[in-house]
């Protein structure tokens, strides 16, 4: 497996890492304080392409595939995580669906203007009865002439707030179970559509998450995303494909945790030594560089097998275990290498803690991937 990075791509990557330390990071306790990402920050992301990751050459980008992805997203991830999840869900879950399974007239239509930024996706497959069950949807689509009348409500809807084009997963042959289940492009200016309650989050600030109210709304017959009764096929399919970037942007975070406690602990001094010196942190630090290094080869290993269009459901779903998991012991660890600074609010560690826990539960919690893991794996030895 190759791993190297092509010089367009290191080139990208090295910028992306100058604009997160230097404009991102400058922000980061505003966007904390405020709940939002400043709209020059947007702009310039815009401007550098971070919007248009997922996006083909031919609709407005470059094309790159998931190994270049993850590069960037690493980059990303090493900063403000409510930055990192308008990004991550925009150039994920929020418009692979369309560059998957979209007709060539659907990517005509949308995948341009989301490359650009222009307008951000979103996807909506999450209920107050479907969770991790998502084959349990109550959101109806009735066919009435050339459209569908969708009725129903999502909510945790990761952008919903600042989207245009929606994903959303609804029942159209509610006899059929999991296979009645249908997916559509919504935008938001469509009859019926409506933004309903934003939530209120331990972390991700500056990320907003609401609910999606679909009352009698319209969606025309040409927006049914791939082949009716395929939706709940379709929503693993967007989810698994996103698990590499989920996991790269975790392992960013990871890295900056660590740099972060480095310097710390080689300037703090506790009983006349740096506390580093200390055997109780010195360990801890070199767990976390074991896991970050051990997170890093899985993550890029198994986005080659995407390049290479291999099969990844199980990689996928052990990599978005692995990666969340890690995140979140190498957040605790750097918590409790700073001391009591690392429960201040004013340093980055609290936050990065506060938001390290999230990754557990949204796009597939680890419960959910262990069972897709032990799936796959009866299916090998059976």
């Amino acid at each position: 497996m190759n791993f190297n990075l092509s010089d367009d791509i290191q080139f990208l990557k090295e910028n992306v890492r100058d604009f997160v330390q230097t404009e991102v990071e400058a922000v980061a306790h505003r966007i904390e304080k405020e709940n939002q990402i400043p709209e020059r920050i947007i702009e310039m992301s815009k401007d550098m392409g971070l919007f248009g990751l997922s996006i083909p050459k031919q609709y407005g980008w470059l094309g790159i595939g998931m190994i270049g992805k993850c590069a960037l997203y690493e980059e990303v991830g090493a900063t403000h995580n409510g930055y990192t999840t308008l990004i991550g869900a925009h150039t994920g879950i929020g418009s692979v669906g369309i560059v998957e399974l979209g007709t060539s007239e659907q990517k005509e239509k949308y995948l341009p203007d989301l490359a650009s930024g222009k307008k951000i996706g979103a996807f909506a497959l999450t209920e107050p009865s479907a969770g991790s069950n998502a084959s349990n949807l109550k959101t109806t689509a009735v066919k009435k002439g050339n459209h569908y009348v969708l009725n129903g409500t999502k909510h945790y809807i990761t952008n919903a707030t600042e989207a245009d084009i929606f994903t959303v997963m609804a029942v159209t042959n509610p006899h059929k179970g999991a296979k009645g289940i249908t997916s559509f492009i919504v935008e938001k200016d469509f009859p019926g559509f409506h933004v309903g309650a934003v939530e209120r989050k331990m972390g991700l600030r500056g990320s907003h998450s609401a609910e999606i109210i679909l009352e009698d709304c319209e969606v025309p017959v040409e927006n049914v995303l791939g082949e009716e009764g395929q939706g709940y096929v379709n929503a693993l399919k967007i989810l698994a494909n996103g698990r590499a970037g989920l996991a790269a942007r975790n392992l960013g975070s990871c890295q900056k945790l660590l740099d972060l406690s480095m310097q710390y602990a080689q300037e703090r001094e506790q009983f006349q030594v740096p506390i580093i010196e200390h055997q109780a942190v010195g360990h801890m630090i070199s767990e976390m560089a074991v896991e970050i290094e051990a997170l890093r080869s899985f993550t890029y290993r198994v986005a080659c097998m995407v390049d290479e269009g291999k099969r990844v459901i199980k990689e996928a779903a052990m990599l978005k275990l692995y990666g969340s998991e890690v995140y979140n012991r190498v957040a605790d660890k750097a918590v409790q290498i700073h001391g009591g600074m690392g429960y201040i609010s004013d340093y980055p560690i609290e936050r990065f803690y506060r938001d390290a826990r999230i990754t557990r539960i949204y796009e597939g919690t680890s419960g959910i991937q262990k069972n897709i893991i032990t799936g796959q794996l009866k299916k090998e030895y059976s």
